[in-house]
């Protein structure tokens, strides 16, 4: 589900070690992220260790903390955007101890996002993700479902259980969100059965604020619920995230297709390769560009395992037609837009600093 990942962002382009480290911003963010990792690890630990055996055996190993025969790893789980969102959110808005507080909130976020990501790969057929063959590929496909079902559950349940006086309101958030995933995953899967001439850009946008953008702001929603933050501040923190998640599935639609296997984890071209209607793609369609037809007719073949030189025909007529260069100033936009949100729910920009951080770290990355 990328969310109903993207992570593909976390899938596609997902998760390694922080980026742009060498500069201040990079290097904040990697800080934001190295806290966020540290305080939500032994809270993610104890939570999936109280899962049934088979299912934690699943879990772990998509995890990274395991390899398939269940000896100990130490595999990548992610960059952990999702949870440093909540715990920046929390900072910036409820001062003291507000991390330390919001860390189950976090924990659960990253769950959900992780119960996407199972799902996602089965629907989407991926068979790599984070540099090692994906659960449903070692496991089965009942396997990795029903370990992304115990995840999502298992979220709630921390919630639940969570003394904190937002952690109702935060799970009936979340809860909504998981609503507006499965619709946007539902779009995005009927979008695949369409001929190219019939999906808009303005749906696929829809389609990706509900897919990651969702996820984002409910992280960005959930950390200014448990600072105790006004009603207005928290629907602007929704807002951020969701604008910063569209400028991350932007950027993730572009690496995608153009990024370097090697750092993806994914091979190169793989939406090309499955007629992914991604977001330089459709924009690409709709251009009315004379490659816009090329691209058209590549689409509209039957879906066969794509050679290299396709796949790199599709990509230069996405190009070509301005799909990459217009998901880019999309994405510039898109992230303008957060940043006027943002400065709605916290002027300070001391305060505003991790979310900053972030913001700009998931909308910069190269691969």
């Amino acid at each position: 589900m990328a969310e109903f990942v993207t992570e593909r962002q976390e899938q596609h382009a997902t998760e390694a070690a922080p980026e742009r480290a060498e500069s201040p911003d990079g290097a904040e963010a990697a800080a934001v992220l190295e806290r966020a990792r540290a305080s939500v690890d032994p809270e993610l630990h104890a939570a999936v260790d109280s899962l049934p055996g088979p299912i934690r055996r699943i879990v772990r190993y998509h995890f990274g903390w395991e390899y398939a025969d269940g000896s100990p790893a130490d595999g990548d789980a992610g960059k952990a955007v999702r949870p440093a969102l909540v715990l920046a959110a929390a900072d910036a808005l409820g001062g003291p101890g507000a991390h330390t507080r919001a860390v189950r909130a976090a924990a659960a976020v990253e769950l959900v996002h992780n119960f996407t990501l199972l799902h996602d790969d089965v629907m989407d057929r991926d068979t790599s993700r984070r540099h090692r063959p994906t659960a449903w590929t070692v496991f089965g496909d009942a396997g990795a479902i029903l370990a992304g079902d115990a995840l999502q559950a298992l979220a709630l349940r921390l919630l639940a259980e969570d003394p904190h006086p937002a952690s109702a309101p935060a799970a009936a958030r979340l809860a909504q969100c998981v609503l507006e995933l499965c619709a946007g995953q539902h779009a995005d899967t009927a979008m695949e059965d369409r001929a190219p001439g019939e999906v808009t850009l303005d749906e696929v946008l829809v389609m990706a604020e509900a897919k990651t953008g969702a996820l984002l702001g409910s992280a960005c929603a959930l950390g200014a619920l448990y600072a105790g933050a006004a009603a207005d501040e928290v629907a602007s923190l929704d807002a951020f995230g969701r604008q910063a998640g569209l400028a991350f599935q932007l950027i993730d639609d572009v690496i995608g297709i153009w990024g370097d296997p090697q750092r993806t984890g994914k091979p190169a071209g793989a939406d090309l390769a499955a007629r992914k209607k991604s977001l330089p793609v459709v924009a690409a369609l709709t251009s009315g560009h004379p490659a816009a037809e090329e691209l058209a007719g590549l689409y509209a073949g039957p879906r066969v395992p794509a050679d290299a030189d396709e796949i790199a025909r599709t990509a230069l007529a996405v190009e070509r037609a301005g799909g990459r260069d217009w998901a880019q100033a999309e994405a510039a936009d898109r992230m303008a837009r957060a940043m006027q949100e943002l400065a709605r729910a916290v002027p300070d920009p001391e305060s505003a600093g991790g979310l900053l951080a972030l913001a700009e770290f998931v909308t910069r990355r190269s691969r």
